[in-house]
């Protein structure tokens, strides 16, 4: 299948709401889906903060690998059953108590694997607060 059959965000959207149940949760908002790229807008709430008035690790790494999940079907639509098989976070600073934009991308998609990495920031902050790279694979074809 060429890149440009590949789910668009309105599509991955009704995915996140119906789906994915702790995406959906989460509120989370595809900003932007195309080929390879995604933007996805997790709002600050009270479930997703810990102690110190920060948005939590285990918050954070799921909208990371959401956003790599929509990376994978972006470029290939019949992958539902593509799995993470690694998720290397780095918090780079505290997260500010706002919302956290997630911009990723595909680094290389093969036939049995999709290799991401994805940047996520603090809403009106210019540095990221954690830089995550991932891998799925993908089921056979």
């Amino acid at each position: 299948m060429s890149m440009e059959n590949g789910m668009n965000a309105a599509t991955f959207q009704r995915l996140i709401d119906e789906a994915l149940p702790f995406a959906g949760d989460m509120e989370m908002e595809v900003v932007h889906l195309s080929p390879g790229n995604i933007t996805l807008r997790m709002p600050c709430r009270d479930n997703a903060l810990r102690p110190g008035g920060t948005i939590s690790g285990p918050a954070m790494m799921g909208l990371a690998d959401t956003a790599m999940y929509g990376l994978v079907l972006s470029r290939l639509p019949d992958a539902a059953g593509a799995v993470t098989t690694s998720l290397t976070i780095n918090f780079l600073q505290k997260p500010a108590a706002v919302d956290l934009l997630a911009e990723g991308q595909v680094l290389k998609l093969g036939r049995r694997l999709a290799v991401m990495e994805v940047s996520l920031y603090s809403v009106g902050r210019p540095d990221p607060v954690a830089h995550v790279t991932g891998t799925y694979a993908l089921p056979p074809s």
